[in-house]
């Protein structure tokens, strides 16, 4: 006999001992046992075991039992299934005993049981059957009326069942379904509930016919007319099964909708209620087929929301503007009318609750919510009922939060700011409503219930996101409130900082001048909060005191303005702050906020300080050298530093730079990047305090600091660098050679770009200019260049990205010495000239005289024209391109010397052609526009006699030419472009149509208010005869939707319908090819079909609100079944849409499921290349990501078609596997985060 047995039978044998403790202590020890994962029993163990246990369910001692009953779950993995099935079936037959207790008992087991039955295909035959054997035995408990509690239990274990293991149980799902309605008739309104709940588990699972079945019932015995108590129940279970069977109810809708509305008339608070909560599930659940109904819904509750018959709100309203007094007399009047049998409160708040479900459902009906619902709400901001009232508000703060659309809330208040932006209408409809807020929102904020000014808080909070600024004039109305809500004894710290975080939204979204006037009653308020003892009112205090000392004085005003003087309050908010400053015991989150609002003090308000800022300042040193709070310190200096009040910082420098050098060897990015910035500060603003030696411990640190594996760093520490050449050159000296070795490398690096190359061409200036190194403009361009001159094979280390970097260092060195500039360009056209130059020399030296010749350089230089001509005529395609660039950039700097002869030569040379029409984008693209406009005319009528080019590049640079050009004068050559639409060739019009992709940029535009007027025109392409045309329309209508959706959201209903079209594979586009022995089928639509499924996907992000997401998915079901690369796009889509409208994905699920598991399930025949191999094993991921994205949705596993896969690809080991590396290693491309490059 083995340990375990052994010890397993010596635990059984005290199990029977007569003492308690023996049996309680036994029972205990096996409880550890099993829950140990190594256990391994035998069969006469597991039986011994179970039978013991289900003997101990029956012991006298109730905490023996409890015991017993916690073995049972985890025994279900460690026997074998006839020991679970015999356990499953004493406890069923326990359940229906006359001992209460044995009764009880007996149900947790079962609970326990079900909780631990597994759901893996390994076990999924036990799972069954120990599932049939439970509900037959249930079933048969439901239908024993005598006792109820046997059937609360019976009903409780179905609905965890149902709920777990729903898909198994198909085969009694009828059954169940005839055992349960009959409840719904019971004498004991806690049976109705609890069958209630069992048929909300059972319709997520249960086939389209049962649930039609069902709803049917219940139709019918609404028709009945039913006594009232059983209407209730009838309509609760309505509600029910729509919220857990969700879109299922759409079909069955027209009938159940005029029942709940008529049903609505019935005077029963309760049923009334309930009739409610049924169309908030039908809204929430069935948005689209609720259209029709929306209007009728609507009118319901706005007449419900007001239901109130035992209370008149009359004399109220009349007392509007009366006394504060005549408000507190009337709410105790108000505390003393309390009726208990009142339900009318519920009608009102379920009425509520459905008005919110729509707004928030239906964003496409938001103006005319501002006409309906939209003053209702505001009417009802009187109610009396607490619970009432918060469903107001919340209703309310839901509408506000649909008008603002979904940004985030910062970039919203900085952006509302921005002149020039569009307003939305909804927002205009808001802000006309302001007042009407804060009248009714203004009284309450001074009430007793801490609900209620909680609610007004989080509301007016949400306002003053959506519209920032909107609240200017009513600040005087609203000020008391907030100093009520900060200094009322009786206010919980939950309402002080709720009131506290309102306060500094407020200060963030509007002017600061609006708020000196209230400063004497709200500054006290806000300083008593900063000495709390909580340290999350002081934490958020001390965030608002940051916004108001920039009240005091606005930054960048040197005199006091509009009279306001800061003085009187310079000293009260400097005690408080330095109190929280100094103290080292407290959180460090104030920690942090009391440095950067003393911060803000000095910064704002430093030359009021007098002798206590040389203290602060010592403060500030001992912070920056603590490892908590140095971040916040750096910050902290930087801001100081750069403050206009020019803070005197002789007396820290030293030791402070010292310190921040010592940052720079840390491993933290973020205390890195905010050191530089801190140093770029101080050497600009504080230069002449710092002595040279001072700097030292800085410098030794740069060197390292500039390497291209993180570009950004490099960028700041050069940034530095440059303030330094400026600021105290002699300092550089000493570090010349080890910086210059690495910016040099970085010149050479791939990966300089944008901001990195900006900064060093200004360093490389800066070193010029202050020759702050031995290092001249010849040394300097010799490092540059030496690379370049050397034979091909060490030149081929060098990237084309390269050689642009150093053709602009180059240029910004020329540029500050004009007098070396000549010498310079004429060695440049030597070395291009020289044919025995190595390749990379030459290139390099095109691109050199480009760059030079932008900045105006080559004005008058006729010998560079025929370098370039020469340079076109050569054999090497990396040289002719480089002249190609060259030229561009020659025309850039001296338009009316180089423009003309570009022209000639591109009429003049067919085959140049192409590399001319390169040169003149970058013409057209780099140049002003006044200095363009005397060109137009010519330019627009050579790109037009090449527009037909039978070469497709050709005709793509001349569509860029001529979007770019448009933009030139927008009003003048649009409609030229959509004249020569009705003319010429599909070519043509192709052209056009491409042209007008590059007239859309990403940022606003004076061509936006045209285009929109005019992309119709444009966009009618999609129907034009020619594939080709209609192609470049989806391109371009794609652009649009991706840079400026607006310019379209208008068109989708005209555009969807032809978009749409061009997804469906046409048989007619389709033909077979031969190629020697074999036949090969070439699809001509195919392209078409890819940029419709690229637009659709672009719209899910830009123009969801637009779209009818059924029909959407109807196009990609069709996608799923189609070419690989259209798969590939169609499983991103599904994952995206099940982020975006789950609720819609599971509608169309059971027509889903099959392509995935298709695509999932097919294997490449065995003789394949290996390309189809990787093709299809990519096609498996992909849709394994789609399948992972479904699986992520709780409801999903619910549908029995999607849990039938997800088993199976549980059980195969294969598809298992791409599941596990999908969602490990790649769980970042699922849902939402899943994007695709649509540049």
């Amino acid at each position: 006999m083995s340990s375990v047995s052994y010890h397993i039978s010596s635990l059984l044998e005290k199990m029977t001992s007569t003492d308690k403790d023996f049996r309680f202590m036994a029972t205990n020890d096996l409880m550890l046992e099993l829950q140990k994962d190594s256990i391994k029993l035998d069969e006469e163990s597991e039986r011994k075991v179970v039978n013991m246990l289900l003997r101990l369910l029956e012991d006298k001692n109730g905490e023996v039992q409890n015991l017993a009953v916690k073995c049972l779950a985890p025994l279900v993995s460690k026997v074998k299934e006839p020991q679970v099935e015999a356990m499953v079936d004493i406890l069923c037959t326990n359940m229906s005993s006359d001992k209460e207790q044995l009764r009880d008992i007996s149900s947790m087991g079962l609970k326990a049981v079900i909780a631990e039955l597994p759901l893996s295909a390994s076990g999924l035959s036990l799972t069954a059957s120990v599932c049939k054997k439970i509900t037959s035995q249930l079933i048969g408990a439901l239908g024993k009326q005598e006792d109820v509690s046997v059937q609360l239990e019976a009903l409780d274990i179905l609905s965890d069942m149902l709920g777990r293991l729903g898909g198994t149980l198909v085969g009694f799902h009828s059954t169940l379904l005839s055992s349960l309605l009959p409840q719904l008739t019971s004498s004991r309104m806690a049976v109705r509930k609890r069958s209630i709940l069992a048929l909300g588990q059972l319709v997520p699972c249960c086939s389209p016919a049962l649930f039609s079945q069902l709803t049917e019932h219940l139709l019918k015995e609404l028709a009945k007319n039913p006594q009232t108590s059983l209407m209730r129940t009838y309509i609760q279970c309505l509600a029910t099964v729509s919220r857990q069977g969700g879109h299922r109810v759409g079909e069955h809708l027209e009938k159940l909708i005029p029942m709940v509305v008529k049903f609505t008339s019935v005077e029963d608070d309760e049923l009334r209620e309930y009739c409610f909560q049924a169309f908030e599930a039908f809204i929430r659940r069935c948005p689209k087929e609720m259209s029709p109904h929306v209007a009728t819904v609507t009118k319901l509750c706005l007449k419900f929301m007001t239901f109130d018959p035992n209370y008149n709100y009359d004399d109220n309203e009349e007392d509007e503007d009366s006394m504060d007094i005549e408000d507190g007399a009337d709410e105790e009047s108000d505390d003393e009318y309390s009726d208990d049998d009142d339900m009318s409160w519920k009608v009102r708040r379920s009425a509520i609750k459905c008005l919110e479900a729509l707004i928030s459902t239906r964003r496409d009906l938001l103006l005319s919510f501002y006409s309906s619902i939209c003053p209702a709400l505001l009417a009802r901001f009187k109610e009396r009922e607490e619970n009432v009232k918060a469903d107001v508000f919340a209703a309310f703060s839901t509408l506000l939060r649909q008008t603002r659309g979904g940004s985030s809330h910062h970039s919203l208040i900085t952006a509302s700011s921005e002149p020039g932006t569009e307003e939305e209408p909804a927002v205009a409809l808001l802000k006309k409503e302001v007042p009407v807020i804060v009248k009714a929102l203004h009284k309450q904020l001074k009430e007793k219930s801490l609900k209620s000014r909680q609610g007004c808080f989080c509301l007016l909070t949400e306002l003053a996101y959506t519209v920032p600024g909107a609240l200017e004039e009513h600040i005087s109305v609203l000020i008391p409130g907030i100093v009520f809500s900060l200094t009322d004894k009786s206010t919980s710290s939950t309402m002080r900082i709720d009131a506290l975080s309102f306060v500094h939204v407020l200060l963030i979204s509007h002017n600061p001048l609006a708020f000196q006037p209230h400063m004497q009653t709200l500054l006290p308020a806000i300083l008593t909060c900063v000495e709390d003892t909580f340290y999350k009112i002081t934490s958020e205090a001390l965030l608002v005191t940051q916004q108001l000392i920039k009240v005091m004085r606005p930054q960048g005003q040197t005199t006091t303005s509009l009279g306001f003087d800061p003085k009187p309050f310079i000293q009260e908010v400097f005690s408080v702050t330095m109190k929280r400053l100094k103290a080292t015991d407290i959180d460090q989150e104030v920690k942090e906020r009391a440095i950067s609002c003393m911060g803000q003090m000095v910064s704002h308000l430093g030359d009021h300080l007098g002798t206590e800022l040389q203290g602060i300042l010592g403060i500030f040193l001992d912070r920056l050298k603590n490892e908590i709070t140095r971040l916040t310190a750096v910050k902290t200096l930087t801001l100081i530093s750069a403050s206009p009040q020019k803070i005197d910082m002789t007396s820290i420098l030293p030791e402070a730079l010292s310190v921040l050098g010592s940052f720079l060897r840390k491993n933290q990015r973020g205390l890195k990047l905010s050191t530089l910035a801190c140093l770029t500060a101080l050497v600009t603003h504080h230069a002449a305090s710092i002595k040279p030696a001072a700097l030292e411990p800085v410098l030794s640190e740069i060197p390292s600091l500039v390497d291209e594996s993180d570009m950004h760093v490099s960028q700041v520490s050069i940034t530095l660098l440059t303030c330094m050449a400026k600021a105290c050159p002699s300092s550089l000296a000493k570090i010349s050679s080890s910086v210059l070795s690495g910016v040099f490398k970085l010149i050479h690096s791939p990966l300089l770009q944008g901001g990195a190359l900006l900064a060093i061409l200004d360093f490389l200036q800066a070193l010029v200019v202050s020759k702050a190194t031995n290092l001249g403009y010849s040394q300097l361009l010799k490092s540059l260049m030496e690379p370049f001159q050397s034979p091909k094979s060490s030149a081929d280390v060098l990237t084309r990205q390269s050689y642009h970097s150093v053709a602009r260092c180059v240029a910004a060195l020329s540029s500050t010495s004009p007098k070396e500039m000549p010498g310079t360009v004429t060695c440049l056209i030597q070395q291009v000239k020289n044919s025995s130059s190595p390749e990379s020399a030459r290139v390099l030296s095109l691109l050199c005289l480009g760059e030079v010749g932008r900045s105006g350089g080559l004005a008058g230089s006729k010998e560079v024209q025929g370098v370039i001509l020469e340079a076109f005529s050569s054999a090497n395609e990396e040289i002719k391109t480089a002249a190609s660039c060259a030229l561009g950039g020659m025309a850039v700097g001296s338009l009316n010397e180089f423009l003309p002869f570009m022209l000639k030569e591109i009429s003049a040379q067919p085959r140049r052609q192409y590399l001319l029409l390169h040169s003149l984008k970058e013409v057209i693209s780099a140049c002003p526009a006044s200095s363009l406009s005397p060109h137009v005319e010519s330019i627009w009528a050579l790109l037009f006699q090449h527009c037909e080019s039978q070469e497709e590049g050709t005709r793509n640079l001349v569509a860029e030419c001529l979007g770019k050009l448009t933009l030139v004068n927008p009003a003048q050559l649009l409609p030229r472009l959509k004249q020569q639409l009705k003319a010429g060739s599909p070519q043509t019009r192709s052209t056009v149509v491409t042209a007008v992709k590059f007239t859309i940029v990403d940022h606003p535009s004076p061509i936006d208010p045209l285009l929109k007027d005019s992309i119709g025109d444009f966009l009618k392409t999609l129907q034009d005869s020619d594939i080709n045309v209609r192609r470049v329309a989806l391109v371009m209508f794609n652009s649009a939707a991706h840079n400026k959706p607006s310019l379209v959201q208008g068109l989708l209903r005209t555009i969807l319908p032809h978009l749409y079209k061009e997804t469906k594979i046409r048989k007619d586009l389709i033909r077979e090819v031969e190629m020697g022995p074999f036949k090969h089928t070439v699809d001509d639509g195919l392209d078409v079909r890819k940029a419709a499924f690229e637009c659709m996907y672009t719209l899910l992000d830009s123009c969801l609100e637009g779209l009818d997401v059924l029909q959407f998915l109807d196009h990609v079901e069709e996608g799923l079944k189609d070419h690989y690369d259209i798969r590939m796009l169609t499983f991103l889509m599904l994952a995206r849409l099940v982020s975006l409208c789950p609720a819609a994905v599971l509608q169309r699920l059971d027509r889903l499921v099959e392509p995935l598991k298709a695509t999932c399930t097919t294997k490449v025949k065995a003789g394949s290349v290996k390309q189809e191999f990787e093709k299809q094993e990519e096609l498996r991921r992909s849709a394994m990501r789609a399948v992972a994205a479904l699986l992520a949705v709780p409801e999903v596993e619910r549908s029995p078609s999607m849990a039938e896969f997800a088993n199976q690809i549980r059980s195969n080991a294969d598809m298992a596997s791409i599941y596990q590396s999908v969602q490990g290693g790649e769980a970042g491309g699922l849902g939402p985060t899943e994007s695709m490059d649509m540049s």
